[in-house]
């Protein structure tokens, strides 16, 4: 999915909005991610991505970028326990997914049905809490890693 022009205005305007300038380094980046909607990318693979278009960007600006990204909202930060935080970008009408993560050889799969809606209500009524969002991971073996 491409970002339209109101859309890309309305991201610009959040990090403007953090007090952060919308830089040329700041735009590839988020090109990038865009770009690559859906594939959870490590701040090391968007920077190896990135630097094609700019080659004098550095990967502390990637990291910090990154940060500033999901400190405004924009994209969110995954630990996949690989030892990387990985991205994606953020929605206003996302509700978290879930994730199906092989142990052998990395690879993520998106759960879209949102499978604990009726628990949130079940723990939101037994605890008085109101939940905004959640977080749930399952660990296991691909098709390609089974066979």
């Amino acid at each position: 999915m491409l970002i339209l022009g109101c859309e890309y205005e309305i991201l610009k305007k959040k990090i403007k909005e953090k007090g952060f300038k919308f830089t040329p380094q700041r735009k590839s980046i988020l090109d990038v991610i865009i770009a690559n909607e859906g594939k959870h990318l490590s701040a090391e693979e968007i920077y190896e991505m990135v630097k094609n278009n700019c080659p004098d960007i550095g990967l502390a600006t990637v990291y910090r970028t990154m940060q500033i990204l999901d400190e405004a909202g924009m994209v969110y930060k995954h630990n996949f326990d690989d030892g990387r935080s990985r991205y994606e970008l953020y929605h206003d009408e996302d509700h978290q997914h879930h994730h199906l993560i092989c142990i052998n050889c990395g690879k993520v799969v998106e759960v879209e049905e949102d499978l604990l809606e009726q628990l949130e209500h079940e723990v939101e009524s037994k605890y008085d809490f109101s939940i905004i969002n959640h977080n749930l991971k399952f660990f296991g073996y691909c098709r390609e890693c089974r066979d």
